[in-house]
């Protein structure tokens, strides 16, 4: 985890400019390498305590860590980044330390990732004697992986779709294409390889990984690669059998057949009808199920009454 440059400092985060400069100023004089000759640990403490105040110290640089957080702001901007173009000098003047213009002398920072060097005007130049010790480029790192949540239908989940993306990146929209394959449903992933932020210093770009949720339907329901339907039948029709037409999930219309004596909530299988096995699951299609509820009517007629306590009679 990042460092918090707030916290280096000592200073709170709603600091004014003027409270970034004293507090940089008093740990400057206390750690500066000077007053301190073969003190490693002193050095390092200066060297963070003045990356903080280059990014603090900026306007635009502390609203870009004040908006990506510590973390993500290291990850985004090298420690050149930091200091790039920005001007020490005056305030080791008026500390009566180092910092002369044109100095060519090298400094070595410890950054993050790897080392940097400033060269022509370094206001650090000064600080470390006459030591040379190598240059070297910072290594490649991948860039951020991003997460979106993705909702679909229950049919595109079932059969596939394809779904277009406007993803917002670096300031700008990005729309790509994402084929989704049939099967796939709620708390599965998808990756899309190199869809992600870019790389830092020219590695390669992360990935895209999409969190699928499949909405309900208002007439099916889905339990693994099965697909579950409820009809309605009379009791007359539950006990003489009867056939009846079931809606398919792909639009079709199927008929099946009701056998006489037919349970309230018997289930009736529907072969090959479900959700094809996603790719790789092994799993094969599943079946529709047709749930079957049986009515008991409300209100009868008299004649119907009369009807019923016959059969009541023979002991129905």
């Amino acid at each position: 985890m990042a460092e918090d440059y707030y916290r280096i400092l000592g200073v709170e985060k709603g600091a004014g400019q003027e409270d970034i400069k004293k507090a940089y100023r008093k740990l400057a004089l206390k750690y500066h390498p000077d007053r301190n000759p073969n003190n490693r640990e002193a050095e390092e403490k200066f060297k963070k305590i003045s990356e903080a105040y280059a990014v603090l110290s900026d306007p635009e640089k502390r609203k870009q860590y004040d908006s990506f957080g510590s973390d993500q702001f290291s990850q985004r901007f090298s420690q050149e980044d930091i200091f790039r173009n920005f001007d020490f000098s005056q305030i080791f003047r008026d500390l009566g330390l180092g910092g002369a213009e044109g100095d060519e002398r090298l400094f070595r920072g410890a950054g993050r990732r790897g080392t940097f060097t400033f060269r022509s005007g370094d206001p650090f130049a000064d600080l470390f004697g006459q030591r040379r010790p190598e240059y070297y480029q910072a290594a490649p790192q991948k860039g951020e992986d991003l997460h979106y949540n993705l909702s679909l239908a229950l049919e595109e989940s079932v059969f596939g779709a394809e779904k277009k993306l406007a993803l917002q990146r670096e300031g700008k929209v990005d729309e790509i294409s994402v084929k989704i394959p049939a099967g796939i449903n709620t708390g599965k992933k998808l990756r899309l390889s190199g869809k992600g932020n870019p790389g830092i210093q020219g590695g390669p770009a992360g990935d895209l990984y999409l969190n699928i949720n499949v909405q309900p339907h208002p007439v099916f329901a889905r339990e693994g690669n099965d697909i579950f339907i409820e009809k309605s039948i009379s009791f007359t029709q539950a006990a003489l059998g009867t056939s009846i037409d079931v809606s398919t999930l792909d639009g079709a219309v199927k008929r099946i057949k009701i056998p006489p004596g037919t349970q309230n909530n018997t289930r009736i299988r529907m072969k090959g009808y479900g959700v094809p096995a996603l790719k790789g699951a092994g799993a094969g299609k599943g079946d529709q199920y047709v749930k079957i509820s049986i009515e008991v009517p409300r209100k009868i007629t008299d004649k119907q009454m009369q009807l019923i306590k016959k059969l009541a009679d023979e002991g129905l």
